[in-house]
């Protein structure tokens, strides 16, 4: 949902071997609401430092726009519907990646990818790695991103009023994903995306059977996010319905108990990994980077 903001700390990590360049899995990013694809600050800083860890390794940022500005905006008012078929098509038409890629995902893009890894299969997604994704969606925007702190004034505005109208989803990239717990039957009913991917109005067995192809799973929460509403959402949990002051693991939910999306298998099976780093939204250090995440694109 925000670009990351802080500053991270250059290590001294120099010396790793990684196996031959040819062997290096390509990665796809995608970053999260209010950012683009190549601010130097955030995935332009993320690429170069997997290029530095994995010689060879193919990056590819996702840019839905012709340029950083287009992209930025679409990231608030693009269908995200719309912005899936374009990265599938993306991916589709990349020779580099025909043989499979990584994927990893900052806020927004988490649950944007995912629904990548359900609908479009080739070519096939190996590994997803989801930081600060919400995979329930929010409900409620407490902080937003500096510079489109005033977007977000008229965002919160605008999902007060009407979340779940034709207009405000079609048109708003942060009423698709969210989920009122005390509307329960509207968000059903009316998410155009994240009702869908999260199987809320039927079983679409492809979406699963896609999902539970992956190898691992990867969903990272931040300990003291204060910008996600619940932050329990990167772990797939959310508010227990009917309410929004007590939240439940993903393992109380009914997604997990009726397995509509395989999740409960994939987690026997070993393939989810909840992760937990300490400090704010998008907010890491380099050597929690390369000590924990990277080990997922070798």
């Amino acid at each position: 949902m925000a670009a990351l903001t802080a500053a991270v700390p250059v290590l001294a990590l120099l010396g790793l071997c990684l196996g031959p360049a040819a062997a290096a899995t390509p990665l796809v990013i995608w970053h999260g609401m209010g950012d683009s694809c190549c601010n130097p600050v955030s995935m332009g800083y993320i690429q170069k430092l997997v290029e530095k860890k994995i010689p060879g390794i193919y990056v590819l940022s996702l840019k839905i726009g012709s340029n950083m500005i287009q992209d930025m905006e679409n990231s608030f008012f693009m269908n995200v519907n719309d912005q899936v078929r374009e990265v599938c098509s993306q991916l589709a038409t990349d020779p580099r990646l025909q043989g499979g890629y990584n994927a990893m995902g900052f806020s927004q893009g988490g649950q944007f990818l995912r629904a990548v890894a359900q609908r479009c299969p080739a070519p096939p997604m190996l590994n997803l790695i989801s930081i600060g994704g919400q995979h329930q969606g929010v409900y409620g925007f407490p902080r937003c991103p500096g510079e489109s702190s005033h977007v977000c004034d008229w965002i919160r505005k605008t999902l007060d009023l009407g979340a779940y109208t034709k207009a405000v989803q079609e048109h708003l990239v942060q009423a698709e994903y969210w989920h009122d717990p005390l509307k329960e039957e509207d968000y059903r009913k009316n998410s155009i995306f994240l009702a869908d991917i999260n199987q809320e109005r039927g079983i679409n067995e492809t979406y699963k059977k896609n999902l539970m192809a992956l190898k691992k799973f990867v969903m990272v929460k931040f300990l003291n996010d204060t910008m996600v509403d619940p932050p329990i959402s990167e772990w797939f949990g959310f508010y227990k319905s009917g309410q929004a002051k007590e939240t439940i693991p993903l393992q109380e939910t009914s997604l997990y108990k009726e397995d509509r999306l395989g999740l409960r298998e994939m987690d026997k099976a070993g393939k989810l990994v909840f992760l937990g780093v300490k400090g704010d939204h998008l907010h890491f250090s380099e050597e929690w980077f390369d000590s924990t995440i990277l080990p997922f694109l070798q």
